[in-house]
């Protein structure tokens, strides 16, 4: 995150469970980005959020830091499996999913949350050998997860808390059949906090929001203005009949 685009608005302001505020100030974010700063107070307060952010504007720290202080906050479900993970981030490369991991390490490290990766390509045994501990976040791709899931290896019938990352990038590598498949699986939208983060809230976006989602409200930062004022409308769409908040800084 680069220090030219953060907000006053502190980690510490919010109602953020106190291991995950302390592992954000260990690693030296004390200030929110302008995504951070609309998506956080959402989230605490168990809305689902669609976001329109770039690359680079703290996206990712936005969704972690939610979902980590909802597992903190919530309990598991009763009965829960060692196979069945709290939380499914999907991410559309190998790339991107190993990155979220290295971002969310700081955090399992400081609350005792337990992170796993599954991504196609390689380190098939290594990721499943990791899985089979029981985890309680899941990072991957859809193909891998998919794999895993048809073979027993993980159930996503526990999950309290979805992230779809780079949604628009699922739909341009096809992945948006493999999304729908997964979500299947999962309880539904109004037991899980939700989240999708996307370059563009285009029409197709907007309308796996209005599927896999609930009420979603959006939030925009426009990548030219990540650091402008606030702007907030309400409107709705004939397809969403659902209140959009633009938010610009």
């Amino acid at each position: 995150m680069s220090k030219t685009h953060l907000t006053e608005q502190k980690f510490s302001d919010f109602a953020l469970h106190p291991q995950v505020v302390e592992a954000l100030e260990k690693k030296g974010f004390y200030n929110c980005t302008p995504i951070q700063a609309l998506a956080l107070p959402l989230t605490l307060a168990g809305r689902d959020v669609a976001g329109q952010a770039q690359t680079g504007t703290g996206k990712t720290m936005a969704f972690l830091t939610s979902t980590f202080h909802y597992l903190l906050s919530h309990p598991a479900i009763d009965d829960r499996k060692v196979n069945q993970p709290r939380a499914l981030i999907m991410a559309p490369t190998r790339e991107l999913a190993v990155q979220i991991h290295a971002d969310a390490e700081p955090l399992a490290q400081a609350t005792g949350l337990k992170l796993g990766l599954a991504y196609g390509g390689d380190g098939y045994d290594k990721q499943l050998k990791v899985l089979e501990s029981g985890v309680d976040i899941l990072i991957g791709t859809t193909g891998r997860l998919i794999d895993y899931a048809k073979q027993n290896h993980i159930n996503l019938g526990a999950i309290q808390v979805v992230v779809l990352d780079e949604a628009d990038r699922m739909y341009d590598l096809g992945f948006i059949k493999d999304i729908r498949w997964l979500f299947r699986r999962m309880p539904p939208a109004a037991q899980r906090l939700n989240m999708l983060f996307s370059a563009t809230l285009s029409y197709r976006v907007r309308e796996l929001a209005f599927e896999q989602m609930n009420n979603a409200e959006y939030v925009e930062v426009e990548p030219e203005q990540k650091t402008a004022t606030a702007l907030k409308k309400s409107f709705s769409t004939p397809l969403m009949k659902r209140k959009c908040v633009y938010c610009k800084r």
